[in-house]
Order: C-alpha cells, then sequence, then structure tokens
C-alpha cells in the first residue's frame, strides 16, 4: 500500500508509528471492506484495534483475562485555555515502573522457584501499563503456563503489602518512588492558573497510595488529598477475606479511570471536553485518555513508541514543564 489511508478521529497511520494496518479485528467480528468497514488499524503493544467506518470509528480493547470490549472513540481537540488536566501516576508523575517489574520479577521468580530469574527486555511492554492480573497472565503464559493466574496474584499481593508497609513506614527501597524531573514546579504552575488537576493510576490502592505520599514527602507539598481535585485509582484488590471492587478488569487502555476522573471528580461535562487534557507516558494510558474523548499529551521516556500509539497523539513533549505551554 503506497498510502496510509485516513482512520477517522484518528488521521492518517504513518508506517513508521508502530501502529499497523489488519485485514480482520475484533475477534473476526470486522474486516476491511465489508458492511462499511474502510479500515482496520491496531497498536504496536496490540491491545488495541481501531475499527474505521467513513464517519465514525470503534475501538477494540482486547483483554487477556477474557473480556474484551468495543467504545467509540470521538475525535478529541484542545481549546485553550484547558481548564483540567488529567495526570497519570506512574512514569509521568512518579517514577515507580522499575519498582513494580521488579515486583513482577520477584513474583515470578518465587512461583517457579528461582531466585535467578530475571524478565527478558521483550517482556517491558507486557508488563507495564496495564492490570496487574494482565501482567501476571502474560509471564505465566510463557514463563510457566501451568500455574494460575490466582496462584501468582496470592504472592504478589504479599510482596506488595511487605514493601508497601515499609515505604510508608519512612523505610523499603530507597529508589522505589521518585518523583519526575519538574513534577513540583509544573504542579505548582497549574494550580497558579486555576487550573484543576486529577490523578488517575490503574494501580490498585494500595499499591499507589504509599507512591502518592512518598512523592509528596520528598516534594514537602502537604497533604495529597488536599492538593489534588480527585484522585481515582484502580480500588482494592479481591482477595480472600476482603471486599474488592472494580480494580482489574476496567483499568487503562479501558477509559473508566480517566471518565469518573473527569466526570464525576471534577465535574467535567462532556460537552467541555476540549478543555481538559490527559498526559501520560503510556501506551494504554493514551488509549485510555482517547477513549475517555480527552486529547492525548505524551511525555518522552515511557513505552509510547513501542506501544505504537503516537498517531493518537496530540503532542509529545520532552518533560511535565514542556506542556504548559500548550496549556
Amino acid at each position: 500500500m503506497t498510502q496510509s489511508p485516513d482512520v477517522h478521529g484518528i488521521g492518517p497511520i504513518p508506517p513508521d508509528s508502530g501502529m499497523k494496518l489488519i485485514p480482520t479485528g475484533g475477534d473476526g467480528l470486522f474486516r476491511t471492506g465489508e458492511a462499511g468497514v474502510q479500515a482496520i488499524c491496531v497498536t504496536g503493544d496490540r491491545k488495541v484495534e481501531f475499527i474505521g467506518y467513513q464517519d465514525h470509528t470503534l475501538a477494540w480493547v482486547r483483554s487477556a483475562m477474557g473480556h474484551p470490549a468495543l467504545y467509540p472513540l470521538l475525535p478529541a481537540s484542545v481549546e485553550p485555555p484547558v481548564e483540567a488536566v488529567l495526570m497519570d501516576l506512574d512514569g509521568t508523575s512518579v517514577r515507580s515502573e522499575p519498582f513494580w517489574v521488579w515486583i513482577i520479577q520477584s513474583t515470578i521468580a518465587e512461583l517457579i522457584g528461582d531466585e535467578a530469574f530475571e524478565l527478558e527486555d521483550a517482556d517491558e511492554p507486557h508488563v507495564s501499563g496495564h492490570s496487574v492480573s494482565e501482567h501476571l497472565q502474560y509471564c505465566i503464559a510463557k514463563y510457566c503456563p501451568d500455574r494460575s493466574v490466582e496462584d501468582a496474584r496470592t504472592i504478589y499481593f504479599r510482596i506488595t503489602a511487605r514493601e508497601m508497609k515499609a515505604i510508608l513506614e519512612g523505610g523499603g527501597r530507597a529508589d522505589a518512588f521518585v518523583p519526575a524531573p519538574g513534577l513540583k514546579e509544573f504542579l505548582l504552575a497549574l494550580k497558579r492558573r486555576g487550573i484543576r488537576i486529577a490523578l488517575v493510576t490503574s494501580g490498585l490502592h494500595e499499591k499507589a497510595w504509599p507512591e502518592i505520599v512518598a512523592a509528596f514527602r520528598t516534594m514537602d507539598l502537604g497533604d495529597p488529598l488536599d492538593f489534588y481535585d480527585a484522585i481515582v485509582t484502580a480500588g482494592w484488590a479481591i482477595r480472600p477475606g476482603q471486599a474488592g471492587t472494580l480494580g482489574e478488569l476496567q483499568a487503562k487502555p479501558h477509559p473508566w479511570l480517566y471518565a469518573e476522573a473527569a466526570r464525576v471528580g471534577l465535574g467535567i461535562d462532556p460537552s467541555r471536553r476540549s478543555r481538559c487534557v490527559g498526559i501520560e507516558d503510556s501506551g494504554a494510558g493514551v488509549c485510555a485518555i482517547r477513549l475517555a474523548g480527552f486529547a492525548a499529551i505524551g511525555i518522552e521516556g515511557g513505552n509510547i513508541p513501542r506501544a505504537g500509539v503516537s498517531p493518537l497523539l496530540h503532542a509529545m513533549k520532552p518533560s511535565l514543564m514542556d506542556v504548559l505551554e500548550l496549556l
């Protein structure tokens, strides 16, 4: 194909973007050239497929847990002055991804009984940016297919609880949660402009809260609950003896965390969605922002290029402070 077709709500798909055109999508439900489908493309990490028609596009969000979903993709734009900013936690606000990948690695090491086990570089897109269960499902399929996600989750949350307790008590790994460069200056600049701020994470609350507390302790910004206008996490894990919330199957790239933060947390009516932007460093997060109806601004340093979602971005910036010029 000499020229990439435009996909409604996305635009052209450059050959070097990482996003690929495919003949069929939605587990075979959609085919290019049939029933009005003009083009189908998939992100580089193959998490989301976009089924393009002449006047609309549908997004098929795949699921390692067996529960795919279909969403409309709305065109997104930015109309300054921006009223609200939706910010990702891991990678965008706090540099914590190596720590959580280490937790996944430690879980699989214990699961297979090999203390020397290490994840491969090729595993990185599959063990960050998605839900805990999807990360573990990927590793189990690759390294120990005879074990179950439930086995892995038991180990994962035991290790996590130990490490989080240590960090909240002022100990643990000193390099676990480090504020992203310029985070304090960026947050204070938003406050001075009267821009509301929501923090949004796919991380379960028991994982996310110590990150936020540790970062705010480092920045000397006081209580995060007083600073942010809204904080939305993926809730609580379902475990024996504990009630859970819907935190695994609705995580990014599904739109619900960002949609909840904007509509319920900040009161942003869908008619004003162009006055709100989302900031992310992960492919799953970019998809979640766009499916929630908002323009996505990417921050360098995450897996956006490898995830193949660049065509979905309003802009890509080197750092948080560079985002201010867009607001």
